[in-house]
């Protein structure tokens, strides 16, 4: 049975629920605070495992295999979290746009950039046209973009 409820830390929410600028970022309690520590605290611990043995003229093979392994482990935590960032950028992105087009009947600007309409999706639907038109101008950034938002539309599905 799937559990349902996600703590407050991530779903970047307040305790009433409602997500806005001051809260809307989202931290993943194994991500941050276990993998990424322990790869840190492996890796750190690995050279210098190496670095001491070939020092000291010890073998170095075991430590080296060591080291390979947390760098192997590093990367593949990274890059887990990296390329499920990228593919949800995008979708966000043609969410948007379609938002957009379905608001406004029009196809959007290309000078939006995907940053902007990562930003945007926090826009309400009173709100999106006239910030995508002032992103796309203006070249906001997506602080920016956020900064203007009058009505905050939650997403609290964001990986």
């Amino acid at each position: 049975m799937a559990n349902t409820e996600t703590s407050s830390v991530m779903k970047g929410r307040d305790s009433e629920g409602e997500q806005s600028l001051a809260n809307h970022t989202r931290l993943h309690p194994i991500q941050h605070f276990i993998w990424l520590p322990l790869s840190a605290i492996t890796l750190v611990t690995g050279l210098v495992y190496t670095i001491v043995s070939f020092i000291k003229g010890n073998p170095v093979l075991l430590p080296l295999l060591v080291l390979a392994a947390s760098i192997v482990g590093f990367i593949s935590g990274f890059l887990a979290r990296r390329n499920a960032l990228v593919v949800q950028d995008r979708i966000i992105r043609m969410e948007e746009q379609f938002r957009y087009f379905r608001i406004t009947g029009e196809m959007p600007s290309e000078e939006i950039t995907v940053k902007q309409w990562i930003a945007l999706r926090f826009a309400s639907d009173q709100e999106l046209a006239k910030l995508a038109q002032q992103a796309g101008k203006e070249q906001l950034t997506g602080k920016q973009i956020k900064e203007r938002i009058k009505h905050w539309r939650s997403d609290l599905h964001r990986v």
